[in-house]
C-alpha cells in the first residue's frame, strides 16, 4: 500500500452485497488480514485508476486511514455481516491454519501439540527404569515407599483443598454493576456449538435476557463446517438479536478451543466472554464484569464467574455434580484467587480483556481442557485471574455414560495441562514464584495423582483384609494396609468435610456430601479412561450432549 492522495467520495447508504460486483482477489493480501479485521474493510475492485473499498465502519479514523493509504479511493458502506463473510471466504485457509497452529508457532513450549517432549520422555523413562531396578534389588522397601508416596500425595492434595475451601469461603467482594449505559464498551460473546440445534432457542432466550445495550453486543454463534442442522437453526434465529453465525472450516483437531480461536479473529469487543450452549448467565453479569475490570489492576486479564447447576433434581448423579461444582467454584477457585496463585479456569463464563487474550495466543486447540491450560498460561505470562461475583447456571449430565465421557475429557486435559506447564519447572518457578509453582503442583497435579491412586490404595486395603498370608508376608501387607488406610482416611475425611461444609448452604445436599467417597471412585474410573485416551487419542474431543434435563434453566439447588 502506497499512501498517496485522497478522495472524499463515499456512499453514505449501506450497499447490498450483490450490487458491489465481483471482488478482485489480487487486491488483498494474507499479510494484511489483521488490518482488514481491525479496520473492517476490504479492497474490492478497481474502477479505472481508483480502488473501491467496501467498509463496514467508515468512521472518521478509518476514513482518514483509507484516504492516506489508497490513491483516490471510492469508499462504499457494506453490512458488517457481509464483509466478515467475505473475509472468511477469502482467507479461509489462513484463518483455519492460524486457529490450529498460532499458539504453537508463538510459544511451542506452552503448546500441547506435542503431548510429551523428548526431555520428558527421557526423564519418565529414567524414573521408570530406576524404580524397576530398585524393586528388583529391594522389593519390599520400594513397594513400601511407593505406597507411602501415594498415600502422602493423596493426603497432601486433600489437605490443600481443605485449606483452599477455608480461605475461599470467606465473604466475597460485592460487585456493583455500572448504571451509565453510555460508558459501557463493546462486549463479544462467543458460543461454540456442535450439534446443538435443539437447545438453540433456550440459548437465544438466555442471551437476549442479558441486561446490556444491544448495539454494544457482538454475539457470535460458532458452528462447525459440517453441522448444517445447527447452522440452519442459528441462521434462523439471528433476526432475534445481535447474533452472527460463524462457519468454522473443517480441520483437525476438531476441538472447542480451535473454534474459539477462529472466532477470536472476528471479535470486536473490548471484552470477551465464553458461554456454552446450555448456559444461563445472570442478567447483569456483563455489567458486573465491566465494573470489576475497571477497578482491577491492568494485569487482571480474566474474570471467572461462578458456575452452578440448575437441574440438580435430576437424580443422584446430578446432585453430586451440583455439589462438586459448588465446591469448585465457591470454595476452591476463590481460595486460589485469594492466594494469588495460578488458577485453572472453568470451561465457560470466562471474561477476558480481548487484547490480552490475543496477546497470549488465545486457546490451545490441542488441549481438551483449554480453559485450565489458559488460566495457568496467563499466570506464566504475568497476568492474573480473579473471581467474578456472578453466577452462570449449567446443565449437569444425568446419564452415567455422558458424565463419564465428560469427566474423562476433563481429566485427560488436566494431564495435558500438567505435562505442558511442568516441562520447565525452573522457568515456571521464576514466572509464578515458588508458592505459585507449589500450588499448581498440589492442585492440578494433586487432582491427577489422587484420581489415579485412590483405587490402588483401596485395593491394597481390601486385599490385606481379605487374604491370608504367611507371617512375614502378613506383616508386610499389614504395614502397607495401614499406610494406605491412613492416606485414604485422611484424604477422604478432608474431601467429605469440604463437601459437607459447602453443602450446608443447601441442606438438601448434606446427605450427598456423605456420598462423596463413592463419587470419587467414579472420578478414578474417568481418570484411567482419560489416561488411556491421552496415550492413544490425546486431542480427541468427546462431545457432551445437552438438553436432556427435565428443567430448562431455572436455578436449582
Amino acid at each position: 500500500m502506497n499512501p498517496q492522495g485522497c478522495s472524499r467520495a463515499i456512499c453514505a447508504r449501506t450497499q447490498p452485497h450483490a450490487l458491489l460486483g465481483a471482488r478482485e482477489e489480487s487486491l488483498t493480501s494474507d499479510a494484511d488480514l489483521d488490518l482488514y479485521l481491525t479496520r473492517q474493510f476490504l479492497p474490492w475492485r478497481r474502477e479505472g485508476e481508483r480502488v473501491l473499498i467496501a467498509a463496514a465502519e467508515p468512521n472518521v479514523a478509518n476514513l482518514a486511514w483509507f484516504r492516506a493509504a489508497y490513491d483516490e479511493p471510492h469508499i462504499v458502506r457494506i453490512a458488517l455481516r457481509d464483509l466478515q463473510r467475505e473475509i472468511a471466504k477469502r482467507f479461509r485457509d489462513r484463518l483455519s491454519d492460524d486457529a490450529v497452529f498460532s499458539l504453537w508457532r508463538k510459544m511451542p513450549s506452552l503448546s500441547a501439540r506435542r503431548t510429551v517432549t523428548h526431555k520428558q520422555t527421557v526423564v519418565f523413562a529414567a524414573i521408570g527404569i530406576a524404580i524397576a531396578a530398585a524393586c528388583w534389588l529391594w522389593p519390599f522397601l520400594i513397594v513400601q515407599m511407593l505406597v507411602t508416596a501415594m498415600s502422602v500425595g493423596f493426603a497432601v492434595s486433600a489437605t490443600f483443598r481443605a485449606a483452599l475451601a477455608l480461605l475461599g469461603g470467606r465473604r466475597r467482594e460485592v460487585c456493583v454493576p455500572p448504571s451509565d449505559e453510555s460508558a459501557l464498551p463493546n462486549y463479544t460473546i462467543l458460543v461454540p456449538l456442535y450439534r446443538e440445534a435443539r437447545i438453540l432457542p433456550q440459548l437465544v432466550r438466555a442471551l437476549s435476557a442479558l441486561d446490556y445495550p444491544r448495539d454494544r453486543l457482538d454475539i457470535k454463534l460458532v458452528v462447525e463446517d459440517d453441522d448444517e442442522e445447527t447452522y440452519a437453526a442459528a441462521e434462523a434465529l439471528t433476526a432475534q438479536g445481535p447474533f452472527e453465525v460463524l462457519h468454522v472450516p473443517y480441520s483437525l483437531p476438531r476441538t472447542k478451543p480451535k473454534a474459539c480461536n477462529y472466532a477470536l479473529r472476528f471479535a470486536r469487543g473490548d471484552y470477551l466472554v465464553i458461554y456454552d450452549a446450555e448456559d444461563r448467565p445472570e442478567t447483569d453479569q456483563l455489567r458486573k464484569a465491566v465494573a470489576r475490570f475497571r477497578e482491577a489492576p491492568p494485569e487482571t486479564a480474566c474474570l471467572q464467574a461462578r458456575l452452578a447447576i440448575y437441574n440438580a433434581d435430576d437424580g443422584w448423579l446430578a446432585r453430586m455434580f451440583a455439589l462438586d461444582y459448588s465446591v469448585w467454584f465457591r470454595a476452591l477457585l476463590p481460595g486460589l484467587g485469594r492466594l494469588g496463585v495460578p488458577m485453572p479456569l472453568g470451561g465457560t463464563s470466562n471474561h477476558f480483556r480481548t487484547a490480552v487474550l490475543r496477546a497470549v495466543g488465545g486457546w490451545d486447540p490441542f488441549n481438551v481442557t483449554e480453559d485450565a491450560d489458559l488460566g495457568i498460561r496467563l499466570a506464566q505470562l504475568g497476568y492474573r485471574v480473579s473471581m467474578l461475583d456472578s453466577t452462570t447456571f449449567e446443565e449437569a449430565p444425568t446419564r452415567l455414560g455422558t458424565w463419564l465421557k465428560q469427566r474423562s475429557r476433563w481429566l485427560k486435559g488436566y494431564m495435558q495441562t500438567w505435562l505442558v506447564h511442568a516441562r520447565e519447572p525452573v522457568a515456571l518457578t521464576k514466572r509464578v514464584g515458588l508458592r505459585g509453582a507449589a500450588a499448581m503442583q498440589m492442585f492440578l497435579g494433586g487432582t491427577i495423582w489422587s484420581a489415579l491412586f485412590n483405587p490402588v490404595l483401596w485395593l491394597i486395603v481390601i486385599v490385606s483384609c481379605a487374604c491370608s498370608h504367611p507371617n512375614a508376608e502378613r506383616q508386610i501387607m499389614d504395614m502397607l494396609a495401614r499406610i494406605a488406610g491412613l492416606g485414604l482416611l485422611t484424604a477422604n475425611l478432608m474431601l467429605t468435610g469440604v463437601a459437607l461444609s459447602d453443602a450446608r448452604r443447601k441442606w438438601v445436599l448434606v446427605p450427598y456430601g456423605l456420598c462423596f467417597i463413592f463419587y470419587w471412585a467414579l472420578i478414578s474410573v474417568a481418570a484411567y479412561r482419560g489416561l488411556w485416551q491421552l496415550i492413544f487419542k490425546p486431542s480427541y474431543w468427546e462431545k457432551t450432549p445437552h438438553g436432556h434435563s427435565r428443567r430448562t434453566g431455572v436455578p436449582g439447588p
